[in-house]
């Protein structure tokens, strides 16, 4: 009799740095969709509330060089309040064509996490998640997140608190 084989989801480097600072997690998995020129999660299907999932952005500071802000979905970044807290003039998003050369993952992809582990960059988080017992940050992969304490998390990678989202009025 053949045994079947149990499908192994591999632990992607996210995870294995957690596992090595021994920082609590849940391992998520999100279907994911095309749109345009890059893959997205699909929301509706993941039945978590969104302002619980945080985004990783790449930006560049005219002073600073990449900066880091992790912001809720359903909110974006303000610029203004990013560039005064990481000690900008002014920041803008990295190019998509740029993202990989400057984070070394692709859109939708971007972790704190890794992020910090490879590049050091400035990390800010959204002042929000410091009131949220659990939030999901990218584990570093396509439709592949980790649920963590935002405050061990801060802690862990050095990086800070501030005031930087506003709410999307898309």
């Amino acid at each position: 009799m053949k045994m079947s084989k149990k499908k192994k989801i591999t632990k992607t480097l996210v995870e294995k740095i957690l596992d090595q600072a021994k920082i609590a997690y849940e391992s998520f998995e999100f279907p994911t969709e095309q749109e345009g020129d890059v893959r997205q999660i699909k929301l509706d299907e993941a039945h978590i509330n969104d302002h619980l999932i945080y985004k990783t952005l790449a930006l560049t500071g005219q002073k600073t060089g990449p900066v880091i802000g992790v912001v809720p979905l359903d909110e974006r970044i303000n610029y203004k309040k990013l560039a005064k807290v990481s000690g900008n003039r002014k920041v803008g998003m990295v190019p998509l064509k740029e993202l990989i050369a400057t984070t070394g993952y692709e859109h939708g992809a971007n972790s704190p996490v890794a992020i910090h582990q490879t590049h050091g960059y400035p990390i800010y988080f959204a002042t929000e998640a410091q009131n949220e017992p659990t939030i999901l940050v990218s584990a570093g992969k396509l439709g592949r997140s980790v649920k963590v304490d935002p405050r061990e998390l801060v802690q862990f990678l050095g990086a800070t608190f501030a005031d930087i989202a506003e709410p999307d009025t898309d």
